[in-house]
């Protein structure tokens, strides 16, 4: 399986805010890549999330905006692409309002959200958090809330679900570009 793991940090409730992400690239069911960045969102951090990630306004000072970043990382966000995410609906909706916060539109691609899989193929967890499904498949995730750990935790998600499952149960899970 091909894909790549994304996960956002955001500065506050805007889903336009994000102040980190990461990218995991997997190739051949083998993490070959990672990608993590400060975002500078131009906008106001919220104490509460600061409280979650730890990112504070002074440490994305100097940091890429998003848009700055684009331009390295566009090529992964394609039709033929797969796009795996914990919570899709939450980092595909950031990655696309800080985009068009600079005007930047972005292409279509697929999606595999592990959340959605892990709630129909893992039974009789108390929730479905990234962090409790590390736990009950005995995947390390040293540091929640740290866009980078998140990414690859969410990409040993994919991996052991196709693993255990096989492909083809992952596949009513990917929304298709439209």
């Amino acid at each position: 399986m091909n894909f790549s793991a994304i996960d956002f940090e955001t500065a506050n409730g805007h889903r336009n805010s994000a102040c980190s992400l990461a990218i995991t690239v997997v190739k051949d069911n083998q993490i070959v890549d990672q990608l993590y960045s400060l975002l500078n969102p131009q906008t106001y951090f919220d104490r509460r999330n600061i409280k979650i990630h730890g990112i504070q306004e002074a440490d994305v000072q100097e940091a890429p905006t998003i848009a700055d970043l684009w331009p390295h990382i566009a090529a992964l966000f394609q039709p033929d692409k797969l796009i795996v995410a914990h919570n899709a609906r939450f980092d595909c909706s950031v990655l696309q309002n800080s985009l068009a916060t600079f005007g930047i539109s972005t292409a279509s691609f697929a999606v595999l959200d592990t959340l959605q899989s892990s709630r129909r193929l893992l039974k009789g967890y108390e929730n479905y958090r990234l962090n409790t499904v590390c736990q009950n498949l005995n995947i390390e995730l040293q540091h929640h809330h740290n866009a980078l750990a998140d990414s690859i935790a969410c990409a040993q998600i994919a991996l052991w679900q196709q693993n255990h499952f096989g492909s083809d149960a992952l596949l009513p899970f990917i929304k298709q570009p439209e």
